[in-house]
């Protein structure tokens, strides 16, 4: 099933064939809706003047010229300096560590444990947002070493609308925004 993350048939197609796309996605699903987050890395590759990202390429711009590119209206995020860093530097750790492709983070992990280890290596990537990503790659994209669900946490739960890696199509997305909102509500009635 192709992803619907960004609500863009565009978008939504380089995020399907470019694994690099999908990650930087999610790095950038902070602060900003999900939709922008995901329909960013399209714009950044269109930007570039190429249909695929390349961490190479990235990890080597001129960061100021890859700052201009994130702030340029529509802004990539909302904090297009810090974010155009953290990408940068997202982008050259998988150049020194897995020779720039990222589909090593995941295809040699022996179990979900090592998978978000892995992932919060990755400059940008924390616990809970490498959990959200493991389920993310094991819900659709069919990534699912041993124990992934354990590993991603209550994101890994079968039917549960907590994350992105729950977004399948519109009706999905509003089921997520729900559960944020009243998780928000919920954390804020606690203070």
């Amino acid at each position: 099933m192709p992803l619907q993350l960004s609500q863009d048939a565009d978008s939504d197609a380089l995020l399907d064939r470019d694994p690099l796309a999908l990650l930087i996605g999610m790095l950038l699903d902070q602060q900003i809706p999900m939709e922008h987050a995901f329909w960013a890395p399209a714009e950044l590759a269109r930007r570039l003047g190429r249909d695929r990202l390349d961490a190479r390429e990235i990890a080597e711009h001129d960061p100021d010229a890859l700052v201009a590119l994130f702030a340029t209206p529509r802004a990539l995020h909302r904090y297009p300096k810090s974010m155009a860093g953290r990408v940068q530097a997202l982008c050259a750790a998988l150049v020194e560590t897995y020779d720039a492709d990222v589909t090593l983070v995941w295809s040699g992990a022996e179990d979900g444990r090592e998978l978000v280890a892995r992932l919060v290596a990755l400059p940008g990537f924390g616990t809970q947002k490498a959990q959200i990503f493991t389920a993310l790659l094991g819900k659709q994209r069919g990534v699912t070493p041993p124990g992934w669900r354990e590993a991603a946490g209550s994101y890994g739960d079968e039917g549960a609308h907590r994350s992105v890696a729950d977004v399948r199509d519109p009706e999905s997305l509003l089921k997520v925004r729900e559960f944020k909102q009243a998780a928000k509500a919920a954390a804020k009635a606690a203070k």
